[in-house]
């Protein structure tokens, strides 16, 4: 019998969150600290829109790229926050997550051969995207003394002739790391010269704490080669309703299109009701929610310099993404040694790239009575440490 499997996906690995999430659910009293996931319930309001849109019997497909009410409310919300605009019908596409905006968007964008740069560490889907829409991922290395952010200098280094597509994940997951405009300007500048096309994963937009987010689509000569994907899920406690969009020129997004009306129909109708009104009257919600998430960073940060444990200062997302290389072990080995002595899960940083090797990730998408916990977990499994090193 010949083999079913097809050799590309054989040999990509399973994303490493997920592994460690699997493993804590099935420990009883262990704390997890994995997965980047809001802890918030659904702003009520945004449920009972969606209630009460299944209780209209509003059940029934919405046209291929969305509610032509959430398009347009899309592009209010971006003009508004983000001093960028789309027109609702030709260049705005809703989609199963931005899981699905990413995946689409490579696929309707790359050949065979064509370089996609990515930054790392970062999410674990962009990578496996990449190889199967063909493309080759080209990574980018950030490091820890430029607090994870993108230099000029790192993209001019990976560019070839080869290159397409820099796929740009600000505010960041796992760092927490955060583009400033200067820093975009530069980057933009880079992407003009050399004809290169961004993805600009925006999902953490409106999670930033003490620096306002700035879209590189909102830069001059950016907006006609960019892609900017975003969703409901961080921002508005929107997880398990699956919803994100994509934004871009309309060539792009019509051929993006045409992938979703195959693989997809449209996004779940439910959901597209719920968001309309999640984004038009969601903002308390959000930046209630961004406040307690902004006092959970601040808890961790001063919890880790009372520990000794080096952590640069993330302005963005809901992780912080603490050094371990003091200790001498591996990511996964001390990872798997703190789940094992203290019964608490966190993320090995090389889930997220080679480049996380000598960090972990750590989540603060949780209470504070519940990061309070670990971090004692955490201190006494290091102190230990501490002391069998001496």
């Amino acid at each position: 019998m010949r083999n079913p499997l097809s050799k590309t996906i054989t040999e990509i690995k399973p994303s490493g969150i997920r592994k460690f999430f699997d493993i804590a659910s099935e420990r009883k009293d262990t704390i997890s600290l994995g997965v980047g996931e809001p802890d918030f319930d659904t702003p009520w309001h945004i449920r009972d829109e969606g209630i009460y849109s299944l209780e209209k019997g509003k059940t029934f497909y919405t046209s291929n790229s969305g509610l032509l009410e959430l398009r347009e409310e899309i592009n209010n919300y971006l003009t508004r926050r983000c001093n960028v605009s789309y027109d609702p019908r030709t260049e705005i596409l809703v989609t199963v997550g931005g899981s699905e905006a990413i995946d689409i968007g490579l696929r309707a964008m790359i050949d065979p051969g064509d370089e996609v740069l990515i930054p790392q560490p970062s999410y674990v889907s962009y990578e496996p995207c990449t190889i199967l829409a063909g493309g080759t991922p080209v990574i980018i290395e950030l490091k820890n003394e430029n607090e994870f952010r993108l230099t000029k200098e790192e993209l001019l280094e990976a560019i070839t002739d080869k290159t397409k597509i820099l796929i740009l994940p600000f505010p960041n997951n796992p760092t927490g790391a955060i583009m400033e405009r200067e820093d975009l300007e530069d980057i933009a500048k880079i992407c003009i010269e050399k004809d290169i096309f961004v993805m600009s994963d925006e999902i953490y937009s409106e999670l930033t704490y003490g620096k306002d987010h700035v879209s590189i689509a909102s830069l001059p000569g950016m907006r006609e080669r960019t892609i900017l994907i975003n969703g409901f899920s961080k921002a508005f406690a929107m997880t398990g309703w699956r919803l994100g969009y994509a934004c871009g020129p309309k060539e792009i997004i019509e051929q993006m299109m045409k992938i979703h009306q195959f693989a997809i129909m449209c996004a779940p109708t439910t959901s597209q009701y719920a968001a309309v009104e999640a984004i038009k009257n969601g903002d308390e919600d959000v930046a209630n929610m961004r406040e307690s998430y902004n006092q959970r960073r601040n808890f961790l940060m001063n919890a880790f310099k009372e520990m000794g444990l080096p952590c640069f200062e993330p302005f963005g997302a809901f992780y912080v993404f603490p050094c371990i290389k003091e200790f001498g072990m591996t990511s996964e080995e001390f990872a798997f040694a703190l789940l094992d002595a203290e019964k608490l899960a966190v993320v090995p940083g090389t889930a997220f790239g080679d480049c996380g090797e000598g960090f972990l990730r750590i989540s603060y998408a949780y209470s504070i009575e519940k990061l309070k916990i670990a971090m004692d977990r955490i201190n006494h499994f290091i102190t230990g440490l501490r002391e069998k090193n001496k």
